[in-house]
């Protein structure tokens, strides 16, 4: 398949896809987007004519089993992630699965044993794009002893985004299509991840202040059954500790960081639309930001990663299923310890259905 053109069928076709996935693969050489199945027929054929996609399909199973489709890029809800992806690889096809993985742990894990079933085939998980344009700087600093003992780490994921109750309740309020992933945790985790040991214990807690919207265009449900505020304890591998922060009701939070505490330095990472970082040693009076070289910089290259796996030129490095499972587990023992009032070590002994 290396020279030859690599189609992909989507399946859904939400904000994401529209604004990176299919911009992303049209910019590559011998790449076509052949197919597309949406949620409805008018949706599909929406999406169809506005991007110029050739052939629509009436549900996703066919999408997956033609034989004209290389590779699926899965862009639904987290509610059909681990059905379409585990169908799609059965089936011969190369997988790019938007985030979060699954639903929960353990589809998850259903999902990365389908993977190791079909060791030719490339899987991958659309990546946190929180860090990746100062990922290789940070772990190279890191590397060289700048933080010197991590002892911790702390991950802020506080705003007002579900303040507003006159809003229609948001599919990621709704734990039938989201699953146990609460607000930005997962992502943030999934980045925090790259700089920082693993977590082997968690303790959370929970809780819901806002408890009535209004209905959505897909469903009458108007009470949520995902958290609005998560409060996090972890112990690290290393021996560090880390303190995550998640709300959706914060006025004037502070928005999405992840902070790195060590013996010899401090690394701190401001997301929002132009993202920040900022270092200081034991020895600075304040953090500022560093001089980073062109070279030492990276940003958004999913797609491109994506296709290069499949043409053999590189290894999925954001994110494999291996990492996915990873936060997955973290966000299931946060369910279990905020439902169990325990801490709960990890990796997880058992894989525990959404809750």
């Amino acid at each position: 398949m290396t020279e030859n053109t690599i189609r992909i069928g989507l399946v859904g076709a939400g904000a994401n896809t529209k604004k990176r996935h299919i911009p992303g693969f049209r910019a590559i050489e011998g790449v076509e987007i052949l197919g597309v199945v949406n949620r409805s027929k008018e949706s599909t054929e929406k999406v169809a004519e506005e991007f110029d996609i050739a052939w629509t399909f009436p549900d996703w199973n066919k999408l997956v089993q033609s034989e004209d489709i290389d590779a699926v890029m899965i862009g639904t809800w987290p509610y059909m992630h681990c059905e379409v992806t585990c169908a799609a690889l059965n089936a011969g096809k190369h997988v790019l699965c938007e985030a979060r993985m699954a639903m929960n742990a353990e589809e998850a894990h259903k999902m990365l044993k389908t993977a190791h079933d079909t060791p030719d085939l490339v899987k991958q998980v659309v990546p946190s794009p929180y860090g990746l344009k100062y990922d290789r700087y940070v772990k190279k600093i890191i590397a060289e002893g700048f933080l010197g003992e991590l002892r911790e780490l702390v991950v802020i994921g506080a705003n007002d985004l579900w303040s507003d109750t006159e809003k229609p309740l948001h599919w990621r309020q709704d734990a039938e299509f989201s699953g146990n992933n609460i607000l930005a945790m997962g992502i943030l985790h999934e980045s925090a991840l790259r700089w920082s040991p693993d977590p082997v214990r968690v303790f959370a807690q929970k809780t819901l202040h806002e408890k009535h919207y209004k209905a959505s265009s897909r469903s009458t449900q108007t009470e949520p059954s995902v958290p609005d505020s998560v409060q996090v304890m972890t112990l690290l591998d290393s021996g560090a500790r880390g303190l995550y922060h998640m709300s959706g009701i914060d006025h004037f939070g502070p928005g999405n960081q992840i902070h790195l505490y060590g013996s010899e330095g401090s690394i701190k990472l401001e997301i929002g639309t132009d993202e920040k970082l900022w270092i200081g040693s034991k020895n600075d009076k304040e953090l500022h930001e560093p001089e980073i070289s062109a070279e030492e910089l990276g940003g958004w290259r999913v797609e491109e990663e994506f296709i290069n796996a499949i043409r053999g030129k590189e290894k999925v490095q954001f994110t494999d299923f291996a990492t996915g499972v990873k936060y997955m587990e973290f966000t299931d023992a946060v369910h279990l310890s905020t439902d169990l009032d325990v801490p709960i070590d990890l990796p997880l002994a058992e894989y525990t259905p959404n809750r």
